[in-house]
């Protein structure tokens, strides 16, 4: 008796066959891939924040100037995101002086910092160091001594620059770090005081006006600080309240290569003359 078989299912076309394999690979892969790829708007890591990166995320990044004054000096600041500086590259571009990220709160130190704030000085340039506030985490006071401990001092060698207070948009949490707009400006009034008594200078205080107003109400009591201005714009456009100009000026934020670009008011003497106090 003949033994019956089912038959055998039709082929599929090996173009429809292809076609499925490619449907069914990205349906398995998409998922994994984007649980696996960071998430643009996710909050970074403690310790990562830079100078103008939440300038950037708030403000956004704008148009640079059409060229340099002869009266502006041009210079950079620096974050471990930048890694091992080519110093002598950027000094043959023109650069002249330099900030490197010193510290941030009282729990994080730049690892590259020695690299970079010897190596700009090593070059020829005037360097300085800045240190990220994070003021919901521990008084101005107690960040002003970590940054002084932790490579923000200061000595009249004539090429070190004074301090720089790093203080924008949090990266972190609330714009304004949870704090109303008179304890924001005691704040940086503890951290500034500080700073002046164990180095005898008066740091350099960084900012955005958009971050400056919302958060300490425009305050006018610091124009005794130099003022370094974030905006990324064809001008530096309205101060913030008390500083009828401005000493530096960040533009342009340029990525992990080069670091972000600034320019100081003023030719290479001036630089020099701020460094000397």
């Amino acid at each position: 008796m003949p033994v019956h078989r089912p038959a055998s299912p039709r082929p599929r076309p090996l173009f429809l066959t292809g076609v499925l394999t490619a449907v069914f690979a990205l349906l398995s892969i998409a998922p994994a891939s984007a649980a696996e790829s960071p998430d643009a708007t996710a909050t970074p890591t403690r310790g990562t924040a830079r100078m103008g990166m939440g300038v950037v995320a708030h403000d956004g990044q704008g148009g640079l100037p059409a060229g340099t004054r002869a009266a502006q000096t041009e210079g950079v600041d620096v974050s471990s995101y930048q890694g091992n500086v080519a110093w002598t590259t950027l000094w043959n571009s023109g650069v002249r002086w330099a900030y490197t990220k010193g510290s941030e709160g009282t729990y994080y130190t730049n690892p590259y910092f020695s690299q970079q704030y010897s190596g700009s000085y090593g070059v020829g340039m005037i360097r300085g160091a800045y240190h990220f506030a994070t003021p919901d985490t521990t008084t101005g006071a107690t960040q002003a001594n970590y940054f002084v401990d932790h490579g923000g001092g200061w000595s009249a060698d004539g090429r070190t620059l004074p301090g720089t207070l790093d203080i924008e948009w949090n990266p972190y949490g609330d714009s304004c770090y949870g704090k109303t707009k008179s304890a924001m400006v005691s704040w940086i009034r503890d951290f500034l005081n500080q700073y002046k008594a164990r180095t005898g200078r008066d740091a350099v205080i960084y900012t955005s006006t958009s971050w400056w107003t919302q958060c300490t109400g425009n305050y006018a009591g610091f124009a005794a600080n130099p003022l370094w201005i974030a905006r990324y714009a064809s001008t530096v456009g309205t101060l913030p309240a008390g500083w009828s100009t401005y000493t530096m000026w960040q533009y342009t934020s340029s990525g992990p290569t080069v670091g972000d670009h600034d320019r100081f008011n003023g030719a290479l003497d001036r630089v020099q003359a701020l460094a000397k106090g």
